[in-house]
């Protein structure tokens, strides 16, 4: 009872430690750097052989002193002698290995609170920051298209392998007939982790083998502000066309600049293109889809049901609430058009307000507790909706919650799902909404390096013509 009392604490503590990277937001391609991501493999730690030659010291290993350790002869003659013992080296190895071990599973217990003074975070965001600043490390300095470094693969795969053997203990218990009138109970893993882990395990194999078809491109790229950016030649080594076309309203200043021959593609390289920005582009809907799945599974905090407002038109303002009361038939493209809406920092605060003042209209119909999931809460819009005034309103401002978010599809987490992803104390879905998160994010930046290079072939062909 007193270690779960101190659990109890330590998980309460979740919102005022500053050890918690949870407070910034939770963005779909970005992260700090965790220190959590070192070089360790389970599997071939515990499936490695037996040491060699071992000593077994039976009782009296004070009695041992440098006097009755024989000297090693230098056989070779070099100084060196036996210390190239391939036995040496594996115990020197395997201390390592358990040392880091060590470290990994100290820094999940005590909640990346390493001076043990219980202020760490729960078990769950601890998961969730690590796989977030594992494909940071990772990823974070990929920014064309082109194969990861075999280093970097061992290093993701090795790492996702660890944090994903934790849902081979999260199961669920289901009774089982056995034919007579004697039943037992069996285990197996929870149904979202059965249907979502290997979706993702997949989704992820299929990222890796597009970045691996990128080996001879006719494309290449420069850096920004290089000297070969502002050359008028045409060649591959000295040249960019980017110089004579018209830059990109929506340019990334910080991505390399990619170029093309003077005659652009060849047409089997636009196939090629095509064809993988239309699997990446599925492979993202795909994770996007399974992220708010299991963000919809997760229950609302108290502690964002307290910062409601007591009415919906408070959340997102007189003119959004005339276009949600008054119109007949709702059309939320229309509406997003009407907004004007110029940057992403625009659309996340507007999401924010309508997420708000969804969740306040379903408070208000009685279909939202404290404890209820927010997917029950939006299976309950249109569901028995009638003609009550807040139905009609939630259900209106989920389409355009969902319209906002596939127009911008780049979009940070809005407030609710950081504030569940803090809350959150479920392992399995801390670690299904992160894999997917990175996954998702990784994939749209596929979708965005491939268009940034058809654009530039398109551009150049258009400037011949």
């Amino acid at each position: 009872m007193e270690s779960s009392s101190n659990a109890d604490q330590n998980e309460v503590s979740v919102s005022g430690t500053p050890t918690s990277s949870v407070s910034s937001p939770y963005r779909r391609t970005y992260s700090d750097i965790s220190g959590l991501s070192h070089r360790f493999d389970v599997q071939s730690f515990y499936n490695r052989p037996p040491i060699k030659n071992a000593v077994v010291l039976s009782g009296h290993e004070e009695d041992l002193s440098e006097d009755a350790v024989e000297p090693k002869d230098d056989v070779d003659g070099d100084g060196h002698g036996e210390d190239n013992d391939p036995d040496s080296d594996i115990d020197s190895a395997e201390d390592a290995e358990l040392e880091m071990m060590r470290e990994r599973f100290a820094k999940l217990l005590l909640g990346e609170d390493m001076s043990g003074s219980g202020k760490g975070v729960c078990t769950a965001v601890t998961v969730s920051n690590s796989i977030t600043n594992l494909y940071a490390t990772v990823f974070g300095q990929s920014l064309r298209l082109q194969p990861l470094s075999t280093e970097k693969k061992e290093l993701w795969k090795r790492e996702m392998n660890c944090f994903m053997s934790i849902c081979d203990y999260i199961v669920e218990v289901i009774p089982r007939s056995l034919g007579t009138n004697v039943e037992i109970t069996e285990t197996k893993l929870r149904s979202d982790i059965l249907m979502n882990l290997p979706a993702l395990r997949k989704l992820d194999n299929m990222l890796m083998e597009i970045l691996d078809s990128f080996t001879e491109n006719e494309f290449w790229y420069v850096e920004r502000g290089s000297s070969s950016m502002n050359s008028n030649s045409g060649g591959r080594d000295s040249g960019t066309f980017r110089k004579v076309v018209v830059q990109r309203k929506d340019e990334k200043w910080w991505l390399p600049v990619p170029c093309v021959p003077a005659e652009g593609l060849s047409e089997d390289e636009r196939k090629h293109l095509r064809h993988k920005r239309d699997c990446a582009n599925q492979i993202h809907k795909a994770a996007l889809a399974i992220n708010d799945s299991t963000l919809n599974d997760m229950d609302i905090p108290d502690s964002y049901l307290t910062t409601l407002p007591k009415s919906g038109k408070a959340s997102v303002g007189d003119v959004i609430y005339k276009q949600l009361c008054t119109a007949e038939k709702f059309y939320p493209d229309q509406l997003l058009d009407i907004l004007k809406i110029s940057s992403e920092h625009e659309a996340l605060e507007l999401a924010d307000k309508v997420e708000a003042s969804l969740v306040t209209w379903r408070r208000k119909t009685g279909g939202l507790t404290h404890s209820k999931s927010s997917w029950d809460m939006m299976k309950d819009v249109g569901g028995d909706a009638g003609n009550d005034k807040n139905h009609i309103l939630a259900a209106r401002a989920r389409s355009l919650l969902f319209c906002l978010k596939q127009r911008y599809p780049e979009l940070s987490q809005t407030s609710l799902d950081i504030c569940k992803i803090q809350y959150n104390r479920d392992v399995g879905k801390a670690v299904l909404e992160s894999y997917s998160r990175v996954l998702e994010g990784l994939a749209y930046n596929v979708v965005s390096w491939i268009d940034d290079v058809l654009y530039v072939d398109r551009t150049v062909r258009n400037r011949d013509d």
